[in-house]
């Protein structure tokens, strides 16, 4: 067994593996243990009670954090006329139509959150090859596939997390950084546990949030008790 440094081991001290934390006592201990020089991010883990290999058990949806992810959003709008005047005016970082489809398909993804307008489709179409992998192609059911491109882009900017369940039955998302005040970051973590709770699809059979843990980039993995993921 390799042997822990001296940060990652004074991280785990006090770290009971077994125990489920209440969410508000996991937070304080995440943000008291962080001690590397960057702004960790805090990420959330759920382990549901699904096989996403059925279609009726696919789980998959879009949230707001109400306090933002503390990370700056790249975004990249396709789009025409009005709209892509629109895009640029909300603030997207590139707009465009064929000339955007070449600049991807020459590998240059400089963007993390990619929208377009329902009428760009069949032209996107071609980048399933490029973006599907990277969980990056515009769908509707996640509201990267709409007419209202400047609020697609205003959500993208101000905290629009997406999620989607992996082949084991996770789904977990960057919820904020550990330099986000407490409470804050208890309101993101319930806002994305709800949001996964919400889009529970109709063929889940059972328990349905069988685990959830919480951990920073560079902090011990911690359980978290289910129940206090509701607010009180």
């Amino acid at each position: 067994m390799a042997k822990l440094s001296k940060r990652v081991a004074k991280s785990r001290e006090g770290i009971d593996p077994n125990k489920s934390y209440a969410l508000s006592d996991a937070v304080k201990l995440l943000k008291d243990r962080a001690s590397v020089k960057f702004d960790e991010t805090i990420e959330v883990a759920m382990n549901l009670g699904v096989d996403p290999r059925h279609a009726d058990q696919m789980v998959r949806g879009v949230v707001n954090l109400p306090n933002g992810t503390g990370r700056t959003v790249r975004v990249a709008v396709f789009a025409r006329g009005a709209k892509a005047e629109e895009a640029t005016a909300a603030g997207a970082d590139l707009v465009g139509a064929e000339d955007l489809v070449e600049i991807v398909q020459k590998g240059e993804i400089n963007f993390d959150r990619c929208i377009a307008t329902p009428d760009m489709m069949p032209l996107v179409g071609r980048l399933g090859k490029v973006l599907g992998p990277r969980g990056m192609m515009p769908n509707p059911k996640v509201g990267t596939v709409t007419t209202d491109v400047a609020g697609a882009v205003k959500a993208s900017k101000g905290g629009a997390v997406e999620f989607r369940v992996e082949k084991a039955g996770i789904v977990h998302g960057g919820v904020g950084k550990v330099s986000f005040d407490a409470n804050a970051i208890e309101e993101n973590i319930r806002a994305f546990a709800d949001a996964v709770i919400k889009a529970k699809p109709t063929g889940a059979k059972g328990n349905y949030v069988k685990k959830v843990s919480l951990t920073s980039t560079m902090g011990p993995g911690l359980k978290i008790d289910v129940a206090t993921l509701s607010a009180s």
